[in-house]
């Protein structure tokens, strides 16, 4: 009877750690928490194996309990319950308390009240020379594309593809990105459902978008015959994006992958992976990353990942890590009794693609939530290197609020600014859009006296008034704006590019660095022009 006895409660321990096995496949399958003490899902992983487990035993020892009295299956009364849980689910209930207990103290312990010194150090915070570190740039480098521009661009392109467009979707990521010299935007499709997936599977996502977004012209960029997109986040099963890497890399916890496309125009998926760096849970950081070609689904770790990757810190991570450093610079307690020296970043960003990477912006505005920045960061993206620019003015907000107020009687609406450098001066470009989303005009906002606000209808002019203002109100002499006199010359270079449906060409002339703005439906004479033609 006692070897009868032993042989039930094995039994029984297999029943149950065979039905823990199954949930925790099935749960581990959907769900995919990394393996990692680190990441919160983990826990919640161990906790609901424990629970499967308890259940079970306690419910195939009640059936064994009967089946041994012969006797229907009956509900036991909380004693019998809870000696019945003791006998059973110690081993478990252990676990979950010592994982419990860990949570807690990890959570502790990774405090920014107890740590406010360590979370300061997460991002090293250089001064920097606006003037010298942002150079200016000629009109026909000025990205004037934003997201939601780029969105609308992408589906109509879309929609004039007749083999694709009733299959598949345009992907809502559009990741700036530098490629080829040039700032662009890169979005993939995606199928358009489950039944679209199961269709064109084999052969995977034919095609993607670059979307330049200066000249505003949309590529789609087809793959090889059978050499499609296999591996997204709109895939299903072993290809879908996040089951493949958490298969390959079980203890990673990632940031969200991004996608882009390297020198030779090969799609990837930039994977970055997270790390704590602050007791269990604190620090957020980013340690290399993992590459995915989206056709083969090959992976590969990078510690240093390569220099045509343009996305590695996120912007949100950023700001977070700048928020620690402003905040918590001269102590916890300073930060809410007195909060000397406590900045924090707006509530905005923008990029900036300067030498061949691309660097996110945010304003720097002191704690106590005025209209005014003390000055602005610029971060590289790749290799998270951050600086200061001490540059005391207006906020974003403030002067999209001052550019809709030039055009207010047309209604028109402002983009988030892009920083530039203009005569020296740190300067707001703004685009103007009206209800439909369709850019209209440009404004140009000085940030440090954002009253002087610039419009035109094209980027040339908008500059052009620009500069004149700048004359007028002294900040600059009259002889850094360009004259009103007719200028001679023969042409260097020439360049087009359509600008809300208006053809501009930019005009190089010999033994100069400036460009010329000359609309052909200003001129037509421009439209014939070629390099080496005296004009």
């Amino acid at each position: 009877m006692k070897e009868r006895k032993q042989m039930g409660r094995v039994k029984q321990t297999l029943i149950c750690l065979a039905a823990t096995l199954v949930v925790g496949l099935i749960y581990f399958y959907f769900e995919l928490p990394a393996l990692n003490f680190h990441s919160p899902a983990f826990y919640t992983f161990i906790f609901i194996l424990c629970a499967v487990y308890c259940v079970t035993a306690v419910f195939t020892a009640r059936i064994g309990l009967a089946a041994e009295e012969r006797q229907p299956l009956q509900v036991t009364g909380f004693r019998e319950f809870f000696a019945m849980m003791k006998r059973h689910c110690m081993i478990p209930f252990f676990l979950c308390l010592a994982l419990i207990v860990l949570y807690l103290g990890g959570s502790l312990f990774s405090s920014v009240i107890l740590r406010a010194g360590s979370y300061t150090k997460l991002l090293t915070v250089e001064d920097g020379d606006f003037i010298s570190d942002v150079e200016e740039i000629s009109f026909d480098q000025i990205p004037m594309l934003d997201k939601d521009s780029a969105s609308k661009l992408g589906d109509r392109k879309l929609g004039e593809l007749s083999d694709m467009v009733s299959q598949f979707e345009v992907s809502d990521q559009y990741n700036q990105i530098n490629y080829n010299g040039r700032p662009v935007r890169v979005t993939m499709l995606e199928y358009g459902d489950l039944i679209k997936w199961f269709t064109n599977r084999s052969n995977g996502i034919p095609a993607y978008l670059v979307i330049d977004m200066v000249t505003q012209n949309v590529d789609v960029v087809r793959l090889p015959e059978g050499e499609g997109i296999k591996y997204s986040n709109s895939e299903h099963f072993g290809r879908y994006l996040m089951r493949h890497l958490r298969f390959n890399y079980p203890t990673f916890m990632f940031d969200t992958p991004m996608f882009e496309i390297n020198d030779q125009g090969e799609p990837y998926w930039i994977c970055p992976k997270l790390e704590k760096t602050i007791g269990l849970f604190g620090g957020t950081d980013i340690n290399g990353a993992v590459l995915v070609n989206a056709v083969t689904g090959e992976s590969q770790y990078y510690e240093e990942v390569p220099t045509w990757v343009d996305r590695l810190y996120s912007a949100e991570l950023i700001m977070q890590q700048y928020d620690y450093h402003g905040q918590y610079q001269n102590g916890f307690l300073n930060s809410i009794f007195g909060q000397k020296g406590v900045t924090v970043t707006t509530s905005g960003y923008n990029y900036i693609a300067m030498n061949d990477d691309v660097y996110v912006y945010t304003g720097i505005t002191s704690v106590g939530g005025d209209q005014s920045n003390v000055g602005f960061i610029l971060t590289n993206q790749r290799t998270k290197e951050t600086k200061y620019y001490p540059c005391a003015g207006a906020t974003e907000y403030s002067a999209m609020s001052s550019a809709e107020g030039v055009v207010q009687h047309l209604n028109y609406k402002a983009t988030f600014p892009l920083l530039l450098n203009i005569h020296s001066e740190p300067t707001y470009f703004i685009a103007l859009k009206d209800n439909a989303g369709l850019v209209k005009m440009y404004a140009m906002v000085n940030v440090q006296q954002y009253q002087i606000v610039a419009t035109g209808s094209s980027v040339s002019e908008c500059s052009a008034n620009y500069s004149k203002l700048l004359a007028q109100n002294n900040i600059v002499g009259e002889s850094q704006v360009l004259p009103d006199d007719e200028i001679t010359g023969r042409i260097f270079d020439i360049r087009s590019a359509v600008i809300n449906g208006n053809t501009v060409f930019y005009i190089q002339l010999e033994n100069s660095q400036t460009y010329y703005a000359v609309s052909a439906s200003a001129n037509e004479v421009a439209v014939i022009l070629n390099v080496g033609d005296r004009v």
